[in-house]
């Protein structure tokens, strides 16, 4: 084998640990955050790209943990029926995913720090600090969701934390930045965005069912059974839908804003394809449709809100 191929082999492996199909989440709350920012007429263009660049390191960084720690606590053994990880496999080692986690924290810090800097300026210290706190939280989330000793995506906590960080940290954070505001009424679209989060990691743990079960990770679907976790499913897909509905309704401006629900067949099609999979590894592919389908709701949401105001 030539150097140049194991060269590529190693970046494929390190690309595949990464998990590059669950990026849209990242991407998601960041959209929908600008966009409402932009529709209030607060908008600059480096502070978006550096809340993409933050969200999508802090991402790649919570992929990497999530590797690292559940080859520690047995998660990845045969039973699973995800993708292969990379440490339990042994194409990366331990040490070589601790360092890649330390790197991608020094860079998702140092992309914040600029993010803030823009933002606010030298001037805002006291904004600068609570940030920095969240941007903290974010990171600890990332890597303390199977890493650790008390990992709590073993506790089945980890809804809770995809609905705080990918929903109303990800939307009201990057909302402010821009506008340096707060409106109560922006936690009906972040907690939307937030339910969407929730529902693609839904279908990675029914997925994973079996082997959470046996490695001790009692995640939402393990504690409520397979039919109950289906059901659950469909509960965070309506009420999504439900939310940005009540949004557009109280914020009433022009039927623009209603166009997220041409993303209704996508979300209905995942819905039914995983009440409907008899065999668990047939999920797999959902878990990219679902991430998809969250990406193009919150787009077209923010989209029809930039229309709603300029049209």
């Amino acid at each position: 084998m030539s150097v140049t191929t194991r060269s590529g082999n190693r970046i494929s492996i390190w690309v595949s640990a990464m998990r590059p199909r669950t990026l849209p989440l990242a991407l998601a709350s960041i959209i929908m955050g600008n966009g409402l920012a932009a529709a209030d007429g607060k908008f600059d263009g480096v502070i978006a790209f550096l809340s993409i660049l933050t969200a999508v390191l802090l991402q790649i960084l919570s992929n990497l943990a999530n590797d690292y720690g559940d080859s520690l606590h047995g998660a990845d053994r045969a039973e699973r029926k995800g993708p292969q990880r990379a440490v339990q496999s042994g194409q990366i080692s331990s040490a070589e995913m601790k360092r890649a986690m330390a790197l991608t924290v020094l860079a998702a810090a140092v992309s914040g720090i600029l993010l803030l800097w823009f933002s606010f300026g030298a001037a805002a210290f006291s904004l600068t600090i609570i940030f920095i706190l969240l941007g903290a939280a974010a990171i600890a989330a990332a890597i303390t969701y199977t890493a650790g000793n008390l990992p709590y995506g073993y506790a089945g906590l980890g809804d809770l934390a995809v609905l705080i960080f990918f929903g109303w940290v990800g939307v009201l954070g990057s909302y402010f930045v821009q506008a340096t505001r707060f409106s109560w009424l922006l936690l009906l679209p972040a907690t939307a965005c937030g339910l969407l989060a929730v529902a693609v990691l839904n279908v990675n743990n029914i997925r994973d069912m079996e082997s959470d079960r046996l490695a001790g990770k009692n995640s939402v679907p393990v504690r409520l059974g397979l039919a109950r976790a289906r059901a659950y499913h469909w509960a965070l897909l309506s009420l999504a839908t439900g939310l940005a509905i009540l949004y557009c309704l109280i914020h009433d401006t022009s039927p623009w804003q209603y166009i997220f629900l041409l993303a209704m067949p996508l979300l209905v099609r995942n819905g039914l394809a995983i009440t409907r999979a008899e065999d668990l590894p047939a999920l797999n592919p959902w878990l990219k449709q679902m991430s998809i389908a969250a990406l193009v709701f919150v787009t077209l949401f923010s989209i029809g809100q930039l229309l709603s105001v300029y049209l």
